[in-house]
């Protein structure tokens, strides 16, 4: 008999095979670990104990024992599923391989190496093509697919390994005797520094930042396919917590005794400030509540209810009232994750919120194209149509008789060029109770009038932090009851105003611009002067720290996939060398992260078979945009053949978005030329007009392209359009021609585009490169596109098309595909739902761990101040702005000027 042990979740787990194991050296697989965690899940689910109701929750004391009685109950030889323990092995195996390869590696001195340079260096080395495969199709072929890059520092080489998302290993080899030795984070940075500034990776007084030690008390998921599942975790968790005898709920009572609206208590009051008399009087309740009618109104029976120490929120009727109460009966008798849910959904908690969303040109119309101007502004204003309608459908549920208000907080641009965005409120359309604010950019001159870069705006923030916060108290008349940032600046912004009112706060990145450029931490200096990386990553840093909760479109975005990192992973250790060694930035295990994906509004994104629904007084204009054969400033090109379908990409023209790379491959692939034409919609024809530095160089990349190729007579260049009901019929009218959407974006977050020419019924053909990946299915609902292998995208694209001519209803298989794909995963309803019940959960997560936060919130002002506000110093700011008055904001809610000065002396020590 063999046993072993392996390290898995904190202990060492030991097991014992009555089979002797034939090889010297066992190599546990993920299947392996799979099928141990299913074995030992469905061994916990036949104890019939609440310590085993969630696997994930391992820090129960019975969980550690019971693993340790395990650990301990046999001696085990070390045979585990780390690399550190089996790399070893695996670089005896070819250690002459190895030897000659390692030399390799180190001939070129010191630099980072990612995977496709280890792979060449290898083919290098091992010329013969069996003996190469037979050393990778092994142990060390399994250990290097991991990797994700490795640092050369001779006469060592650091790797850094990933072996499952969100799960990094750190080991150093010595070339000389292939030794291998596990390394901390912080060592490994230490090596990435050294290649960019010896002297500071050397320093012992360089500055360290460890955001990570102040979650220690803080739960953390356990498996990377729960990343992202932090709402339903945290439910759980909370659940074990109120597990056991009746004080343990104490927490919900006081909690609910802390609910108001105005000043008026909500729920319950003093009369039950315990859990014992709560009970009691809820038993009272459901007895007299089930002798009444399910529709008698609250008012038919509040003032009965309120003897006995109830107030209301609790439902509109008597049957509303019943199902809330009997819930909350539940959790108080027998906590569960799906009651307890279900409770603070039903809960009056949010009445008014505040979204920031600053850079760019935010408004409802001739603002899309503009610069820093795009998807998300689409994403803010469809989100507050769809959050005002769940708030006011859960209020009226709660009988409450309160009009919720939503601002979306934006900056005022006095040079507006054409559109609103000079105006300091305006309500938004299809609403009754949301807003735009917007608040000017100060500098020491006066109001700054002209747009500014999203990698500038870093030096305004602060003071618009503290205007934003003043109007928003007196347009709300008191404090929001939940804010939400978007991308860096918007979710800085949050943190800073969440931190002084002590508010729950959500972030949404839409972009973490780290990812986008290799090696943009370690090459910060080379990329500041152009980007500012260090005020940006900073910023991101402190924001993500900050937040209760932090939503994103899909698991990419959090974690990955497979092979690639994740744009939230990328931040959990990295350096700026000379600045600021961040050994410990997030945890992707952190239960605040959650998956909510957005839709697309359906008024506008609605399929092309819908006839009676086609906006046909559209159809001129998108006839003279698509077909006329005179060039103009709204469109160059033409198309000679009418009856060829079109593929269509519509996007910013930021090199990210790599409109110039689906022109180039379409320029190169004759097959895809005589099939159909291609239509691009984005940025301008004429560098000069923009202000944005990308967009002027992919400008001229495109005109370059259109020569190169000569593409005249089947490429159509459009200039970006701001109306989305007539970009909706022009997704519908490129449908009509049997044609497709191309996304061929090098990184997408999530991929609204894709979200709406699948709505609109066009096959759609997305980067296989962030969030598109998941929201279609390969080859069902759609087609996943690599936007570093233009050779392979565009005969994907043409096979498609190749395909539809032999079998048209091919065509019609796919659209229909999306359409069902999009109703069942993306819509605005279901992320509506979704998005207040965390607001809910979460802010009784901060009362929960009101210390830990208050402690953590504490460092992270302390980096705020001490690291970022220097930084800021050193972003340049316009000269010579002329000034301009603060306009009188005549169309807020006018509140006495004392009062504003009192709230600012209290929030900002001002």
């Amino acid at each position: 008999m063999v046993s072993f042990s392996f390290r898995v979740f904190y202990v060492n787990l030991t097991f014992q095979f009555s089979t002797p194991l034939t090889s010297p050296h066992l190599h546990l697989t993920r299947y392996d670990v799979f099928v141990f965690y299913t074995s030992i899940t469905l061994f916990f689910s036949t104890i019939k104990t609440p310590y085993f109701s969630d696997f994930e929750n391992l820090n129960q004391p019975f969980y550690q024992i019971f693993f340790v009685k395990m650990a301990s109950s046999a001696p085990a030889l070390r045979r585990t599923n780390s690399v550190v323990d089996n790399m070893p092995d695996a670089l005896k195996q070819s250690r002459y391989h190895m030897k000659r390869c390692f030399a390799k590696y180190l001939g070129k001195g010191r630099r980072i190496m990612k995977l496709h340079h280890l792979m060449e260096e290898i083919e290098l080395v091992i010329d013969d093509t069996s003996e190469r495969n037979q050393v990778l199709e092994g142990l060390l072929g399994f250990i290097l697919s991991t990797t994700q890059e490795a640092v050369v520092d001779p006469p060592y080489v650091a790797f850094g390994i990933r072996p499952n998302p969100g799960v990094w290993e750190y080991v150093r080899v010595s070339s000389e005797d292939l030794s291998v030795e596990p390394i901390t984070p912080t060592e490994y940075l230490k090596f990435k520094e050294r290649v960019y500034d010896e002297n500071w990776a050397t320093d012992e007084n360089s500055f360290e930042a460890d955001f990570g030690a102040f979650d220690f008390q803080i739960p953390q998921l356990t498996l990377s396919s729960s990343i992202g599942n932090g709402l339903q975790f945290v439910s759980k968790f909370l659940t074990s917590k109120l597990t056991g005898k009746l004080e343990k709920s104490q927490t919900i009572v006081d909690y609910l005794l802390t609910l108001n609206h105005m000043g008026e208590s909500l729920m319950i009051n003093e009369t039950l400030n315990t859990a014992a008399k709560l009970q009691m009087a809820l038993v009272v309740a459901d007895t007299f509540l089930s002798a009444l009618s399910k529709e008698t109104p609250y008012k038919d029976f509040e003032l009965t209810l309120k003897e006995w120490g109830f107030e209301r929120g609790w439902g509109d009727t008597a049957g509303r009232v019943k199902e809330t109460m009997a819930t909350l009966s539940e959790v108080l008798q027998a906590p569960d994750p799906v009651n307890l849910e279900n409770f603070f959904s039903r809960i009056p908690i949010i009445f008014n919120v505040v979204i920031f969303s600053i850079h760019g040109y935010f408004g409802q119309a001739d603002v899309l194209g503009l610069p820093d101007t795009g998807g998300q502004v689409v994403y803010i204003l469809d989100q507050v149509k769809s959050l005002e309608e769940e708030l006011l459908l859960r209020i009226k549920q709660q009988g409450l008789n309160v009009k919720p208000q939503i601002l979306v907080v934006t900056r005022l641009i006095p040079d507006a060029r054409g559109t609103k965005c000079h105006q300091d409120l305006e309500p938004i359309n299809d609403t009754k109770h949301s807003h735009i604010l917007r608040v000017p950019f100060h500098t020491d001159k006066g109001i700054l009038r002209q747009w500014v870069s999203r990698f500038d705006i870093y030096p305004y923030l602060e003071r618009f932090t503290q205007d934003a916060t003043t109007k928003i108290l007196d347009f709300m008349d008191g404090k929001p009851d939940l804010v939400i940032g978007n991308y860096t600046d918007g979710n800085l912004v949050a943190s800073l105003m969440a931190r002084k009112l002590g508010i729950t706060q959500g972030t949404i990145a839409h972009a973490l611009e780290k990812t986008k450029y290799e090696d943009s931490d370690v090459k910060w200096k080379e990329l500041d002067p152009k980007y500012h990386f260090s005020c940006q990553f900073m910023a991101d840093t402190v924001a993500m720290n900050a937040a209760d909760f932090i939503i994103t479109s899909t698991y990419q975005e959090i974690a990955g996939s497979k092979n690639i990192p994740g744009q939230y992973e990328s931040h959990a250790a990295f350096t700026l060398p000379g600045l600021c060694r961040v050994v410990s930035g997030i945890n992707v295990f952190d239960p605040k992260f959650n998956i909510a994906a957005p839709g697309a509004d359906e008024s506008i994104y609605f399929p092309c078979s819908e006839k009676e629904k086609r906006l046909s007084q559209f159809h001129p204009a998108i006839e003279e945009l698509l077909f006329s054969k005179v060039d103009n400033t709204e469109h160059i090109g033409y198309l000679a053949e009418r009856r060829k379908p079109i593929i269509f990409s519509m996007a910013r023209l930021d090199a990210v978005k790599n409109l110039t790379g689906l022109a180039e491959w379409y320029g190169k692939n004759k097959r895809l030329r005589n099939l159909v034409n291609l239509v691009i919609v984005g940025g301008f024809f004429d560098p000069s007009k923009s202000k944005d530095r990308e967009e002027m160089a992919e400008i001229r990349k495109m005109h370059e392209l259109i020569e190169k190729h000569q593409l005249r007579g089947q490429f159509r260049w459009i200039t970006a359009q701001t109306n989305r009901y007539q970009n909706g019929e022009l997704y519908r009218w490129i449908a009509d021609t049997k044609g497709a959407f191309v996304q061929p974006a090098l990184y997408e977050a999530f991929g609204l585009t894709v979200i709406e020419a699948m709505n609109c019924g066009l096959p759609t053909f997305a980067t296989n490169q962030g969030g598109p990946a998941e929201i279609i299915v390969d080859g069902v609902s759609g087609f996943h596109i690599d936007p570093l292998n233009g050779n392979e995208s565009s005969n994907k694209i043409a096979d498609f098309f190749e395909k539809c001519k032999v079998d048209p209803s091919y065509w019609n298989v796919i659209s229909e595909a999306g359409l069902q794909r999009i109703n069942e995963c993306y819509t605005w309803k279901i992320y509506a739902n979704k998005l207040v019940n965390m607001g809910n959960m979460y802010t009784f997560w901060r009362q929960v761990n009101k210390e830990q936060k208050e402690a953590k919130q504490r460092y992270i002002q302390m980096f705020y101040n001490l690291i970022f506000k220097n930084l800021v110093k050193t972003v340049p700011i316009p000269g010579d702005e002329p000034q301009q008055p603060m306009s009188k904001q005549s169309s807020l809610k006018q509140q006495s000027t004392r009062r504003s000065q009192s709230r600012l002396q209290r929030l900002f020590g001002a």
